[in-house]
């Protein structure tokens, strides 16, 4: 009876220590599957997430090359900007008689025409093509100023105020009547490497006789899709203290200038309206 009775409790030990056994063994499986099942689902989420990114790396590559595509056919160069890093920041730079150009401003410049003109690197390539493009359409544009040193603006107004003094002009005014037109060193545009004064090679004067040329009416109308516009419109010498210049664009970037264009505004407007000066 003793014996029996030990038989059973070693037997009953045993069972238990079986069960323990048996339920850690069960445990430790399922902790494996666990971590083996979310290792296997990290694993396809992450190749579904390199799908989508490889996917979206093809679509974006194949938008790229449509719109490079698109932009040969519609004009070459003319829409090279918008693949490459623009520094809008100063290709909006708004200078005129009350904003002088930023201390040391130097510009990238490459040559344009064949006249040893310079223009900014960003929209050399613009421009060229927007005058043959002029051409094209059967305009005779000429270009007859570009970049400007301190140097040559100094002696554009000088020449000026000398001039206005020949004509009886009063000493007393004259700077102020010749930056009218000649802007003050410091304050030109055509030092920003961003300008260029355009003529038609059938009327040479710079007046508002410009305005009715072949050349100006197609400039005017189709500057802003090459990124320029017409820098001093009509009546708003107020607004730019520049007289009205018929001739005169500035490079201000595509989207930019379809704004500008769209909405009939001066650069100063503009630039205000953007919390700039």
């Amino acid at each position: 009876m003793v014996v029996k009775t030990k038989n059973r409790l070693g037997f009953s030990l045993l069972m238990a220590l079986a069960g323990i056994l048996l339920g850690l063994l069960i445990q430790v499986s399922l902790a494996v599957w666990t971590e083996s099942a979310g290792q296997a689902a990290a694993r396809r989420e992450l190749a579904l997430l390199g799908r989508r990114a490889e996917e979206a790396l093809r679509t974006r590559a194949a938008w790229e090359e449509s719109e490079r595509r698109w932009a040969a056919e519609s004009g070459g160069q003319i829409l090279a900007d918008k693949f490459a890093a623009v520094r809008e920041g100063d290709i909006l730079l708004l200078v005129n008689p009350w904003n002088p150009l930023p201390e040391g401003y130097v510009p990238e410049l490459t040559e344009v025409g064949t006249e040893g003109h310079r223009l900014d690197v960003r929209c050399a390539a613009a421009f060229e093509q927007m005058l043959a493009d002029c051409k094209a359409a059967g305009c005779r544009p000429v270009l007859i100023s570009s970049y400007r040193t301190q140097e040559m603006q100094q002696e554009l107004y000088d020449n000026k105020i000398k001039r206005l003094l020949d004509a009886g002009t009063p000493a007393a005014e004259a700077p102020s009547v010749a930056a009218m037109s000649v802007a003050v060193p410091g304050t030109s545009e055509h030092q920003l490497g961003l300008a260029a004064d355009v003529i038609d090679e059938n009327y040479t004067n710079l007046d508002q006789g410009q305005e009715r040329t072949a050349t100006q009416q197609w400039l005017m109308a189709n500057c802003w899709s090459y990124g320029f516009i017409l820098r001093y419109p009509n009546g708003t010498t107020d607004l730019t203290g520049i007289i009205y210049e018929p001739w005169h664009y500035r490079y201000i970037g595509l989207q930019a200038a379809e704004e500008i264009h769209r909405l009939g505004l001066t650069l100063e407007e503009y630039t205000a309206l953007r919390g700039g000066h």
